[in-house]
């Protein structure tokens, strides 16, 4: 008889995105179908790094093993444990950005999602945005400080985005720091916010639209879009209350045309190849409206504009991700089974 493999769950991070990471680890451990695979939730915390077990419902660093950072492996009861493959799901630094895979790739560990450069440039949103725009993606107009750095005054930043704009960290997610910005007084209060999460703001205009998100994948044998989400929030914009306290309406699938949804999951998929992705990531957009003069089709009066792309999306049983396999049909263990062994053809 086989072996099961042996997965880590890769959790926490340094960034105040950990508590999130914590709630996607114990949604991955739910979906990884136990059958087939034995996992482990390995906590990082800076260079604090454990194999963890449950302790009243919860994971805790007590209640723990040290990582060897040698091999990445544990000693349990004078046992040493080791791993076939680390499922990451930190939001945020070191495992959304490309450290943790450089480390992942030294020791000839494979992992769920993108490499080093995939990782870091779609981490830094504005390089990455940017990067894209070359490619023919919409995107808003936009512009980056630097910690140290001296700013624009704020009527020059009002000036060049207009008002409302979004300020925001350039390296957080799941919305902190984040601020709608609706008057010149504010910006400089929300920068400094902002701050607090990074070394890097960006300061971007504001896309009345719909907002919409879309999960895919690939394997050596298949390429896979998810149905795509409508994000309706009852707040200024999809903020961390939206997200997390269930302050948003979550449509999958989306109420648009077909011809936009599918121009979507197609616009998805080929960012994919361009930035070199692996494993499940998750594109959030915003359908705007052409303006008049510029269309030319009654099926052109549209325009995708991408707002950011997530390589280590959330994964609690309400995440996007989740719902949207929900939607399409799927089993959450086949998908997660997919993502394993495509780095073992």
């Amino acid at each position: 008889m086989n072996r099961k493999k042996h997965i880590a769950i890769v959790a926490g991070g340094d960034s105040s995105e950990y508590e999130v990471s914590l709630r996607s680890a114990a949604g991955l451990q739910s979906f990884i179908n136990p059958e087939k695979y034995d996992t482990t939730v390995v906590l990082l915390r800076g260079t604090n790094w454990r194999a963890v077990e449950m302790d009243n419902g919860q994971w805790t660093m007590d209640n723990s093993y040290p990582i060897d950072k040698n091999d990445f492996s544990f000693t349990r009861g004078g046992v040493k444990h080791t791993f076939d493959f680390a499922y990451i799901t930190i939001h945020g630094t070191p495992g959304e950005n490309g450290v943790l895979q450089g480390y992942l790739d030294m020791i000839g560990m494979p992992y769920s999602c993108c490499g080093v450069l995939a990782a870091a440039l779609t981490f830094n949103k504005y390089a990455c945005n940017h990067y894209l725009s070359y490619f023919g993606f919409h995107i808003a107009n936009s512009m980056m400080l630097r910690a140290g750095q001296k700013w624009p005054n704020a009527p020059k930043i009002a000036e060049m985005l207009g008002l409302p704009c979004f300020i925001k960290s350039n390296i957080g997610g799941s919305s902190f720091g984040c601020t709608k910005v609706k008057t010149v007084e504010d910006i400089y209060p929300a920068i400094e916010r902002a701050f607090k999460e990074g070394d890097e703001v960006i300061c971007e205009s504001f896309m009345q639209g719909t907002e919409v998100t879309c999960g895919v994948y690939k394997t050596k044998d298949k390429a896979v879009a998810f149905p795509v989400t409508e994000v309706v929030t009852h707040n200024e914009f999809f903020d961390y209350d939206a997200k997390y306290k269930g302050q948003v309406d979550e449509i999958t699938p989306a109420r648009i045309p077909d011809e936009v949804r599918d121009k979507i999951q197609a616009e998805t998929l080929r960012l994919y190849d361009i930035i070199g992705a692996n494993g499940i990531i998750r594109v959030d957009w915003i359908i705007t409206k052409v303006p008049s003069d510029k269309v030319q089709s009654t099926k052109e009066d549209v325009q995708l504009n991408l707002l950011e792309v997530n390589t280590t999306p959330g994964m609690t049983p309400t995440s996007f991700i989740p719902q949207q396999v929900r939607a399409a049909g799927l089993d959450i263990r086949d998908v997660m089974e997919d993502i394993i062994e495509n780095k073992f053809k």
